[in-house]
């Protein structure tokens, strides 16, 4: 079967599954990874009729260890790289991948994690360089090479990112900032065996990760990747393509993305990535846009693309400004861009996050690409009997959630809100286990699909909570324990998945 034939058949049948970053699966070195645990919750998955597993973005993260703030729209985080595999390619010995911090088994501690595990892989790339067989070279060689398009330019950026001590790209040497092919191919020759490392960190992530898709692949398991609409300011991406995006000379942007005041905060959202300069990027046939996409389409079943909305309109912001307050809707590139993916890429698996302030040309153009759109319970409470999010005014074509990433958990939700007597009506239950009532609504709703959430199936109050949008302290670190995994009632989940057809 063709890969286009696959993703055209993925949007077939009513499937539910969980949402669950791989950060914050159980380990022993302080975050998930894609080792044993990973595997283990394939097959929890499998056996409880979930046919989806929903993550966040994978790559390496930057600013408030963010998955949507990462240093590539491309590479990989080396955190989520399991040293026991490592260890077991002969790469570490096994008393020094023994040795650990005493890590939280809830919490991420990202400096702590990288402290701990970096320095373990450079050991492992140190061994494999001098003893690796040829034909475990091979494959690393082939892979840099499929590779290329970006890791050339991602491997020197981290090896200068460390050269330069952390400070953002357009704070280093002038000319390497404005990429002086001399003053690059100097520095490639000085960071030689940085670069190196840097490539085996992706060598190693990647193969990881396609094992891991592989085996879930074969349980029934699709596993739905997150897409960033935009990337970070302190990217490769931006630096190694400045012409793409909103820049002035001194290769700062001059207007950032976010949103306008709305549920989630009274004066915006002011995320600060650079806004693309989506002319240039159609006269290049949006040719990085395809190669994103590509690669994606690789690596996951289905693409969830963040802020959707932005492809048709996107709230720019003026650099200077200190909040979202003082934007301005400026027009996408909407139909054109979405009609060249599909002429590259053929049918598109995509589920548009399209939240927020939404239109009837939004509605349009993810209807008229067979996009999925999302619906969010806890939106649906207002009182308001037409709510879009309410389960009775459903559509099929869309991916229904308790909550996301950026919500609270159902428990904490229901906990803060006032109107709890209009939600219990609706659910017809008391407030007792109200978690539980809010997944058997989304699993029984129209929707294709149903997402929860592993911490509404735990029922966990707000000190569980992934994100809290607008607050940059404190996020992205929950962790379930082994032994809350052993607690849960997966069986509940997979019993309401079978009764409402989507097992």
């Amino acid at each position: 079967m063709s890969d286009n034939h696959s993703r055209e058949n993925c949007f077939n049948e009513r499937k539910s599954g969980i949402l669950l970053h791989p950060t914050s699966l159980p380990g022993e070195y302080g975050i998930g990874t894609f080792g044993k645990a990973a595997y283990r919750w394939i097959d929890v998955l499998c056996e409880n009729g979930q046919g989806l597993w929903q993550i966040l973005p994978l790559g390496p993260t930057g600013y408030g260890n963010s998955p949507y703030q990462s240093y590539s729209a491309f590479a990989g985080n080396p955190l989520l790289i399991d040293l026991r595999m490592v260890q077991e390619a002969g790469w570490l010995d096994e008393n020094v991948s023994g040795k650990r911090f005493d890590f939280d088994e809830n919490r991420v501690d990202y400096d702590w994690v990288a402290a701990y595990k970096m320095p373990l892989l450079k050991s492992a790339f140190l061994r494999f360089s001098e003893h690796a067989g040829k034909e475990e070279k091979g494959r690393f060689e082939i892979f840099c090479h499929e590779e290329r398009e970006w890791l050339e330019d991602y491997a020197l950026f981290m090896a200068l990112k460390k050269e330069y001590r952390g400070k953002i790209w357009y704070e280093w040497d002038t000319k390497i900032v404005k990429r002086d092919p001399k003053a690059l191919a100097h520095k490639k020759k000085v960071l030689e065996e940085e670069i190196a490392f840097q490539k085996f960190l992706q060598y190693l992530f990647f193969g990881q990760w396609k094992r891991l898709k592989a085996y879930a692949n074969a349980k029934g398991v699709q596993i739905i990747g997150d897409l960033p609409i935009y990337v970070s300011e302190d990217s490769s991406d931006v630096w190694a393509h400045p012409a793409l995006f909103q820049l002035d000379e001194s290769c700062r942007p001059t207007a950032v993305a976010g949103v306008p005041p709305d549920y989630f905060s009274a004066t915006g959202q002011r995320w600060g990535n650079p806004l693309y300069d989506w002319n240039r990027m159609e006269e290049e046939d949006f040719a990085w846009w395809i190669l994103r996409l590509q690669k994606s389409l690789a690596l996951y079943d289905i693409i969830r693309i963040d802020h959707f909305r932005g492809f048709v309109a996107y709230w720019s912001i003026p650099a200077e400004e200190e909040t979202a307050v003082n934007g301005e809707w400026v027009k996408g590139p909407g139909r054109r861009f979405f009609k060249k993916l599909k002429e590259r890429l053929g049918h598109l698996p995509i589920i548009a996050e399209d939240l927020g302030v939404i239109t009837p040309e939004v509605e349009r153009l993810r209807d008229e690409f067979n996009l999925l759109g999302m619906k969010i319970l806890q939106f649906a409470f207002d009182g308001n009997a037409q709510n879009p999010y309410l389960p009775h005014n459903g559509v099929r074509d869309s991916v229904i959630y308790t909550g996301t990433h950026d919500n609270d958990t159902t428990v904490g939700w229901f906990e803060s809100i006032d109107n709890k007597a209009y939600v219990t009506s609706y659910l017809s239950r008391s407030d007792r286990e109200i978690h539980w009532a809010m997944i058997r609504e989304a699993l029984a709703s129209v929707s294709l699909f149903a997402l929860i959430p592993l911490q509404d199936i735990l029922g966990l109050g707000s000190n569980a909570r992934m994100n809290r949008p607008g607050h940059p302290e404190n996020n992205w670190c929950w962790r379930v324990s082994e032994a809350q995994l052993q607690a849960c009632d997966f069986e509940r989940v997979g019993r309401m998945a079978r009764l409402y057809g989507r097992e």
